[in-house]
């Protein structure tokens, strides 16, 4: 049986948590009491040394939708029998750390992709929508828990965040822009309906 992750993946997508921590650290400093919060406004507000606290929070909010994101396009794709690998976007993250360094704040970036085999039209397009679905899911579920009153008042903070990052990583990977999972998800649903 083949492994789930290589060496390589696990080093990736640990790098990865660590710089998007970092880029978006300070983005998210109380965010539940403050009304009008704008995080572009407040990455540029912040210097650029780092506070570990603000990173593992920001890890926490931004690392698991993007992290299960790429993961969801991994294990569709295995799971149709293609080769899948996760690979951090090394170009994209030095881009955003040297971006947040200079206090940007402009935090546009591609932490993450996953590479797979070829696949035929169905295969590729649940391949595609298997990554923002995941962020649906991360968006719908603390959304409902928080509606319905089942998270504690300590976690609520935490979950709007997350709630909102994986709304907006969701709706922006469903445009069909090329390049994006939009664009490959409708490609490939009207080659397979025009067969």
């Amino acid at each position: 049986m083949p492994w789930l992750f290589t060496l390589r993946e696990l080093l990736d997508i640990v790098l990865m948590t660590f710089a998007v921590g970092y880029i978006f650290s300070g983005a998210f400093k109380r965010v539940s009491h403050a009304s009008g919060y704008d995080p572009i406004v407040a990455i540029r507000q912040r210097r650029a040394g780092i506070d570990w606290h603000e990173l593992k929070f920001a890890m926490l909010i931004v690392a698991p939708g993007l992290i299960l994101h790429e993961l969801g396009h991994k294990f569709v794709a295995m799971a149709f029998g293609l080769f899948a690998e996760f690979h951090a976007a090394y170009f994209w993250l030095i881009f955003g750390v040297v971006m947040k360094w200079f206090g940007s704040g402009f935090i546009f970036f591609v932490p993450a992709y996953v590479s797979h085999s070829p696949a035929p039209p169905l295969p590729s397009a649940l391949i595609a929508a298997a990554g923002p679905l995941l962020n649906a899911l991360l968006w719908i579920i603390p959304s409902l828990l928080m509606k319905t009153r089942r998270l504690p008042t300590a976690w609520i903070p935490a979950a709007t965040l997350m709630a909102k990052v994986n709304m907006f990583l969701f709706i922006f990977n469903m445009l069909p822009i090329p390049g994006f999972d939009g664009f490959h998800l409708y490609r490939s649903m009207w080659q397979w309906f025009s067969v």
